[in-house]
């Protein structure tokens, strides 16, 4: 085509360039993109074993003060003794003698490593060590290092995420603690049988095929007496699968498990207390339990007087602490807990009776942080509040009935960033708080089985791990055990992740999170930004401990040219009560408000972010999460991609969207749908899932893709046979990179059909 009119020239290329960009030169910017799909490929194996003495975890050897851990040195990695009381550390053994006699013995070199070396244990003599090589245990005198072969190593099974229930009439005889008796269920009552001479007598009546007893009986103490609930069953609610594509036969093959989701009927269980010797009911008290979501932790007090239980209220508003008096037959709600919201049962409930009960220490939110109560357990009047504070207890980690002591961890109480944890002792009248951690860090501790000292490790994202032991009474620093080294990890061209906080959507809450940029980084250039998201109510999800590789956000995606960022907006849990509420009846908020006002504030003070195409990925809830900011906020998120994601409150696990969302299931189920509103989809949209996950029924997926179909969307969808809820391997994890940067940098990726792969990469779990 030849041009007499330089201005028609440049107009033509103009057109051909915004109509055909296949056309543009791309030799430069193609072996660009090569290069950086190298680092991405590389990059997790590349910041491995660079950091020296950096992370660990103690463990503590039989009841002494004494224990070991292993950790990356100059020379390797090397196994350590620690005597808390002596304050002596040294090296445990030789590894490098034991890995060369095991060599001999194998037959083949065997690397002095932690990974060659797995399940090790030590005698409580300290004089031999157990562990498992090569697929077989063994163990290692260490006076002489003389080595034996054991049996081969059977590694302890992990049971499968299950709804079943346990069937109620299937329980053996429950023997009496005195030995004397055995209860046990016939025609659907109470008999007890006399173990000296086999006689059987019955001691309920009203049981029958719809409203039995539980075989789940439990005796008091003195043996006098037994509660059993009588239970009323529901239908069974099934999920069923088709795995399309099963390794040992060529027909598909069908199964089906029990699944409760929102709404369903639930079993109901009303406890019953029987005399044993009468023969007759003493107590119970079906009325004060109505619309149960569950009923649990059945425990008799020392002295026979009474059964203690907890009551959960369908929709999670109402919590109670019940006891059943075994003399008097009476039932008193000792611990009433109410809430306008929800009580969050599963993540912040805590109780420990002290003294056979005389008083309860009772977590809750009702001054609107979570701290700590001193409930009487005769009358249920407040004694005294433990902790009170703008701050949260996390966790208790010990009671000390003799000292009337408490310790625990705690966040948002020290100045900096409310999600850090710290450790503090406290007595029971809510007096002598002492902060037992110093140190401007995330702090994980691991306490001496007579609680006499821990072992103190604290980091953060921007900070690597230092480890210290001290004293447990005082929180005094008795002896430094490691202290991190990330010289080599920094050679590598690894960035140090950023902590970032900003407004939110009130103008005056803090809302953090974390920046985390490719080893390549240049603050001259350009990069786009990815939020990784998971908003899930029940707990907070940016890291908060140091590590060379953040496996969850997929931190090799970076290295192709994106800026990934992780925030915890409200809604999500560990701060204060009115934060939390947020999410209530309102899932579909993710607290996006605040996360766009977080990456629109990061953006203006760091000129490298472009916002203006902003990607987001997760999975479950976060892919719930993921598929609605560009459902619901298209004129900010524009790509995302969801895997495995809870789509529609409704079609998901019972307890996790109940507590959140509500009972009896009300409109705001479909406000917070992705599939009632995947008729807003505007951005780009990629869905996975696997056709075997067993956490989220997969049919949530499944049927946003067909909503997206009827409302005439344009997306992309990757079902992975076989699979449950994961991402796909390394498989997955391609396609997910694959599409960012198709999508948000325009750039065609690597052809994979091309490449030649020496394995499966759906087989490698990344998840693991």
């Amino acid at each position: 085509m030849q041009f007499k009119n330089p201005d028609l020239k440049i107009v033509a290329t103009v057109l051909l360039l915004t109509f055909f960009p296949a056309l543009i030169p791309a030799e430069i910017s193609a072996q660009e993109l090569l290069d950086s799909y190298k680092r991405y490929e590389n990059f997790k194996s590349l910041t491995s074993d660079k950091v020296l003495h950096g992370d660990f975890r103690p463990t503590w050897i039989g009841n002494n003060d004494v224990f070991w851990y292993h950790v990356l040195t100059e020379e390797g990695d090397r196994f350590y003794l620690v005597d808390a009381g002596k304050r002596i550390k040294k090296e445990a053994f030789d590894i490098d003698k034991l890995t060369s006699r095991l060599s001999e013995i194998i037959g083949r070199e065997i690397p002095p490593d932690a990974e060659s070396i797995t399940e090790l244990d030590f005698s409580d003599d300290l004089k031999e060590i157990s562990f498992v090589c090569e697929g077989n245990n063994w163990t290692c005198n260490l006076s002489d290092y003389k080595i034996e072969k054991g049996d081969p190593y059977s590694a302890r099974r992990i049971s499968p995420w299950s709804m079943q229930r346990r069937n109620e009439l299937a329980n053996r005889p429950v023997e009496s603690p005195d030995g004397k008796y055995e209860a046990f269920i016939k025609d659907f009552n109470l008999f007890v049988r006399d173990k000296s001479d086999g006689e059987a007598r019955q001691i309920s009546y009203d049981g029958g095929l719809g409203l039995y007893y539980s075989s789940y009986i439990i005796w008091s103490p003195d043996s006098k007496k037994i509660m059993s609930c009588l239970v009323q069953p529901t239908e069974e609610h099934l999920v069923h699968y088709i795995e399309s594509s099963p390794d040992d036969q060529l027909q598909p093959k069908h199964s089906s498990i029990h699944y409760y989701k929102p709404g369903d009927a639930l079993i109901q269980y009303y406890p019953r207390i029987f005399d044993v010797d009468k023969a007759e009911m003493i107590a119970s008290c079906d009325e004060l339990i109505p619309n149960q979501y569950s009923v649990e932790r059945f425990s008799w007090r020392e002295d026979s007087r009474a059964l203690t239980f907890e009551y959960n209220r369908r929709g999670h508003q109402e919590y109670q602490v019940l006891e059943m008096n075994a003399v008097s037959g009476e039932t008193n709600i000792l611990i009433d807990e109410i809430s306008d919201t929800f009580i969050d049962y599963s993540g912040k409930r805590y109780r420990n009776d002290v003294y056979d009960g005389k008083e309860i220490i009772w977590a809750s939110e009702r001054d609107g942080w979570n701290h700590l109560y001193l409930i009487d357990g005769i009358t249920g009047k407040v004694k005294n509040q433990i902790t009170k504070g703008q701050w949260v207890v996390r966790r208790v980690v010990d009671v000390d009935e003799e000292n009337r002591t408490i310790l625990f961890e705690a966040s948002g109480k020290e100045p900096g960033d409310p999600y850090l944890l710290h450790l503090y002792r406290i007595g029971f009248d809510g007096t002598g708080l002492q902060h037992m951690t110093e140190g401007n860090g995330n702090h994980r501790v691991s306490f001496s089985p007579d609680k006499k000292y821990f072992v103190d490790s604290w980091s953060r994202v921007d900070m690597p791990p230092e480890t210290v032991l001290r004293n447990a009474q005082t929180g005094e620093q008795l002896m430094e055990l490691e202290k991190a080294d990330i010289s080599r990890l920094l050679a590598t061209g690894w960035t140090i992740p950023e902590v970032f906080k900003s407004k939110g959507r009130d103008n005056v809450t803090d809302i953090w999170g974390m920046i985390v940029k490719p080893s390549d980084f240049d603050a001259s250039k350009r990069y786009p930004v990815i939020e990784y998201i998971y908003a899930g109510p029940h707990g907070s999800h940016v890291p908060k401990d140091f590590s060379e590789y953040y496996n969850r956000c997929r931190q090799s995606l970076t290295e192709l040219g994106f800026i990934i960022v992780m925030i915890d907006g409200m809604g999500t849990s560990n701060r204060s009560k009115a934060f939390h509420n947020v999410c209530w009846k309102n899932i579909g908020d993710a607290g996006f408000p605040d996360r766009i006002l977080w990456i629109k504030d990061a953006a203006s003070s760091h000129p490298y972010m472009d916002i203006s195409k902003v990607g987001i990925y997760g999975k479950s809830a976060g892919g719930q999460n993921a598929a609605g900011a560009v459902l619901f906020h298209p004129e900010f998120y524009k790509v995302a991609v969801s895997v495995c994601g809870c789509h529609d409150n409704r079609m998901d696990k019972i307890w996790w969207n109940e507590q959140w969302m509500g009972w009896p299931v009300g409109v705001e189920y479909s406000g917070s749908s992705n599939v009632d509103n995947a008729y807003r989809l505007e951005g780009d949209l990629f869905l996975i899932v696997g056709e075997m996950d067993q956490n989220v029924d997969p049919s949530s997926t499944y049927q946003v893709v067909d909503a997206l179909i009827k409302a005439n969307k344009d997306f992309d969808f990757l079902v992975l046979p076989g699979k449950g809820h994961e991402w796909g391997g390394e498989y997955g994890e391609r396609r997910i990179c694959n599409y960012f940067v198709e999508k948000i940098m325009m750039k065609a990726p690597p052809a994979m059909n091309r490449t030649k792969w020496d394995y499966r990469l759906i087989d490698k779990d990344i998840d693991r």
